[in-house]
């Protein structure tokens, strides 16, 4: 390019480099590009965003070439009602300089529309590729044309992926692309003592975060004809290796081919202009509590001693920060161990004290239940012995007097053997049911002094009785039943002998 007489020597080093820039891709004389990259605030993608959209023609009195500024002169302008505010980008420390953010990609996914849809589309897709495949290979051969020729047509904006579609490569999922990666680069170079991610660089990026670790990301290119001599010679070289496997550094790999579709994203938001390519990744608290930053770039083929060094530099002048991060994190996680510790045991305590509690509850509940089932059977029982009281009192006035001697062949005389060994002797009439002995069993216990009230007892209101006992005929034994419909002449004989049997709770039942 011509040089011109004009003074850069009062700019900053950062200014003359974007000037150098803007040059470059504009072919502008110096004159012309310096009221530009000062509208742009030196930012040399403003510049040449402007110049090519046909705004670098409209310049100002203010944007005149102004005299250089004697050397060493500050180049800032103070900030008045008058220029209006202009805002500088804050100087980072000098242990940031050169480290970018990290960028977080997520690799979209390949979807294919449905097989009517893409038959339907068929002729339009073939039409579009019969004339952009030519069209991109034009603008590859000749990259000075995308200037002259439309944007619509020639001019990408952003990066343009380089021709290495020979061969298409079947889309997959991040952990089936490194696992075919893995594959690939042991096919080709043996197994490999590089222990590589087995998945995607999103999920590489988290884990390295995670554990305050530093991601090296390796990009190559299969078409780059130093692609296998840096792996033989400096990838896979011993040093290399020791370096990336050592347990101190803390390193993790994850590697990929711009073949593949989450490679050559990676590669596009890395700024990756020649291959192969290594960058290392590494938290950097000085930025935020949670930055990933690009801490080294190794470009090109690297010699193992230059490779190495530029890690362990790196590695040297983050681990400190590293480091404390992880202490950090450790006295963080040890304080919320503790405090899970002390809410489990608090915990535990409160469900000790509820329990306690609920058994005295139950313990209480169950006496209360005892005392009251306890009072229920007193009372049933209270009122069965009255009830039963006031039944044999009843039943004793119910029961017919004795038939005299002069009755004895319309009467049957028996002679009932009590429990408690006492024999009584009865005359009962031929025409009185069984039930009758029974009752004068039953009534024969009653105290004598009710007797005087069995006048005015009556029966118990829902009380049915039932005998306790059976009156039993023993040579030969013959059992006779309390039946209401039998009458006494006709089942015992004169002069039987009955014994009263009490009745145990099961033949009762």
């Amino acid at each position: 390019m011509e040089q011109n007489d004009l003074d850069i020597s009062g700019l900053s080093d950062a200014q003359q480099q974007a000037l150098q820039q803007f040059v470059s891709v504009t072919d502008q004389q110096l004159e012309a590009a310096l009221p530009v990259l000062r509208r742009s605030e030196w930012n040399v993608q403003i510049a040449v965003s402007r110049f090519f959209d046909g705004d670098s023609a409209v310049t100002s009195a203010n944007d005149q070439v102004a005299p250089p500024a004697p050397a060493g002169a500050s180049t800032r302008r103070p900030e008045t009602l008058l220029n209006g505010s202009t805002t500088f980008p804050p100087r980072l420390p000098s242990s940031l300089r050169g480290i970018t953010p990290a960028p977080r990609i997520v690799p979209q996914g390949n979807h294919r529309p449905p097989f009517i849809l893409s038959l339907l589309l068929l002729p339009l897709n073939f039409i579009y590729r019969l004339i952009a495949k030519p069209l991109r290979l034009f603008s590859y051969l000749f990259p000075f044309l995308q200037r002259l020729l439309p944007s619509a047509t020639l001019a990408h904006r952003g990066p343009t992926r380089p021709l290495t579609t020979a061969t298409e490569r079947r889309p997959l999922n991040p952990r089936d692309t490194a696992a075919r990666f893995v594959r690939e680069f042991e096919e080709e170079y043996g197994p490999s003592p590089i222990p590589f991610y087995d998945n995607g660089y999103a999920q590489a990026l988290d884990l390295a975060k995670k554990e305050l670790r530093f991601l090296l990301i390796i990009l190559l290119s299969p078409e780059h004809d130093d692609t296998s001599s840096f792996i033989r010679n400096t990838l896979l070289s011993r040093e290399v290796v020791d370096c990336i496997t050592n347990p101190e550094n803390k390193i993790l790999v994850w590697a990929g081919t711009v073949q593949d579709s989450e490679a050559y994203q990676v590669s596009a938001a890395l700024n990756c202009t020649k291959f192969p390519f290594a960058a290392l990744i590494a938290h950097t608290p000085q930025v935020s509590s949670s930055a990933m930053s690009v801490v080294a770039r190794v470009v090109g083929p690297t010699p193992p001693a230059a490779f190495v060094a530029k890690l362990r530099e790196a590695i040297n002048q983050h681990s400190e920060s590293l480091n404390r991060a992880r202490t950090v994190r450790e006295s963080r996680e040890a304080e919320r161990s503790l405090r899970e510790e002390q809410n489990s045991a608090y915990e535990r305590s409160l469900a000790q004290d509820r329990e306690r509690a609920r058994e005295r509850r139950e313990a209480e509940a169950a006496r209360i239940r005892a005392e009251r089932e306890e009072r229920e059977r007193t009372e049933a029982q209270e009122k069965r012995e009255r009830n039963l009281l006031q039944w044999k009192l009843w039943r004793a006035r119910q029961l017919s007097a004795e038939p005299g001697a002069e009755d004895a062949e319309a009467s049957t005389r028996v002679s009932i053997r009590m429990p408690s060994g006492e024999r009584i002797l009865r005359r009962f009439s031929s025409e009185a049911p069984v039930e009758e002995v029974y009752a004068f069993v039953e009534c024969h216990d009653a105290p004598r002094d009710l007797a005087d009230q069995a006048s005015e007892a009556e029966k118990p209101h829902g009380y049915k009785h039932t005998y306790r006992f059976r009156l039993v005929s023993p040579l030969p034994r013959t059992v006779y039943e309390a039946e209401t419909d039998v009458m006494v002449g006709a089942c015992i004989k004169n002069n039987t002998n009955l014994v009263v049997e009490p009745l145990e709770d099961d033949e009762e039942d």
